[in-house]
């Protein structure tokens, strides 16, 4: 993690005060990142309180946070209610929870029954609560997977004040829940970050980019099968642009205590671009794979991992790995839907605009969470 030394005087100033973190989803590829953000002592405001909340038992990789863990499953209201409503402390809600189902529709359903029973828990009971941090993504700007390619996306650069596109998102529903209860109490202030593909660990997220990447790796390290690139041309070719897992926490954490920073939505990406073509070498230098690129007629990654259920479990058992289940490690349909093209842009100017001036590598971030995945033992390392 880099050190913040973006943080603005003001953000400083008002952190003073003792604060006091709900992070929701705090398992998942953002959620762990404030996890282990949240309680450093040089964090603003920090060290923190935190109350994290998973629907699984606290995973291994975890125990060692300075945090509460509250096993609860937020689409349940009994339980999130019995669980939630006794946190009189709370100043700040983190919200990175989602849940995906077939259809968006369902989605919305879903998404929006979670967020309400965690709100409706905490709000009557937190006296000292502040803001409501909300995490959603661009697909503010290109619609739902379902819509992909029956919908016109807005044309980049995407910046904040687009207006919503005219297809149903979970993503509204969970904007709009929240205003509503931004309407009914004054004090209460609200951020929305929007990032793109996410850079992270979490071996429970649905979204982990590089932790899909590095098992179809350590596969074909295996196997001695070469690394191709598993998308087209235009992927592999094109402009990129993905975001830091810890950038995002740390954003949320600004607009959670700077007065610029509230009641506004910001994009969030490390702030450079890339070509897959040049990251793929990195990849593939992890893994120590020499035959590596791209190849036009390929299969798609779902199809290339189809029945490797049985290979993964040899690896983890040769290399001594934490025993995890390939389909909760490798999303492969994640890869498939995403290199299909590229040249997506989302501005930054807002943020930077408003104080916040953060940014990654993104090359070097690729390396830190593939190393990340290796030191806790989800993914193989050779380096010896």
């Amino acid at each position: 993690m880099n050190s913040m030394k973006f943080w603005t005087k003001g953000a400083i100033e008002a952190a003073k005060n003792q604060n006091v973190a709900l992070v929701i989803g705090i398992t998942g590829i953002v959620g762990n990142s404030l996890a282990e953000i949240l309680p450093l002592k040089d964090t603003p405001g920090g060290p923190w309180k935190v109350y994290g909340v998973g629907r699984r038992p606290q995973p291994i990789w975890q125990a060692d946070h300075p945090i509460k863990y509250i096993q609860c499953d937020v689409s349940n209201e009994e339980e999130t209610l019995e669980k939630l409503s006794t946190l009189r402390d709370i100043t700040h809600i983190f919200y990175v929870a989602w849940a995906s189902k077939a259809t968006e529709a369902e989605n919305c359903q879903i998404n929006g029954s979670m967020l309400k029973n965690v709100l409706k828990s905490v709000i009557p009971n937190a006296e000292k609560l502040q803001h409501i941090s909300l995490v959603t993504g661009i697909k503010q700007y290109c619609g739902p997977f379902e819509s992909f390619g029956k919908i016109q996306p807005h044309e980049c650069p995407w910046h904040e004040d687009l207006p919503r596109l005219d297809a149903i998102n979970f993503y509204h529903t969970l904007e709009d829940i929240v205003f509503d209860e931004m309407s009914k109490r004054e004090t209460l202030t609200y951020s929305i970050h929007r990032p793109g593909v996410i850079f992270g660990f979490s071996p429970f997220s649905l979204i982990n980019l590089v932790s899909t990447l590095c098992v179809y790796a350590a596969i074909c390290k295996h196997q001695g099968l070469p690394l191709i690139f598993p998308g087209n041309h235009a992927a592999w070719e094109g402009y990129w642009f993905v975001s830091d897992a810890d950038l995002i926490a740390e954003q949320q954490i600004w607009a959670g205590i700077d007065p610029n920073g509230k009641n506004e939505a910001f994009n969030c990406s490390n702030g450079d671009v890339f070509r897959w073509k040049h990251l793929w070498k990195v990849l593939a230098d992890e893994f120590k794979i020499e035959n590596y690129g791209f190849e036009e007629d390929r299969l798609s990654l779902g199809e290339m991992m189809k029945n490797m259920g049985d290979v993964w479990d040899q690896i983890v058992e040769e290399k001594h790995l934490v025993a995890t289940e390939i389909e909760k490690v490798g999303a492969w349909w994640l890869v498939d839907m995403s290199f299909v093209g590229a040249d997506f842009f989302a501005s930054m100017n807002k943020c930077k605009e408003h104080g916040f001036f953060g940014f990654r590598n993104t090359e070097k971030s690729f390396v830190y969470w593939i190393c990340k995945m290796k030191s806790h033992g989800i993914v193989p390392s050779y380096d010896d």
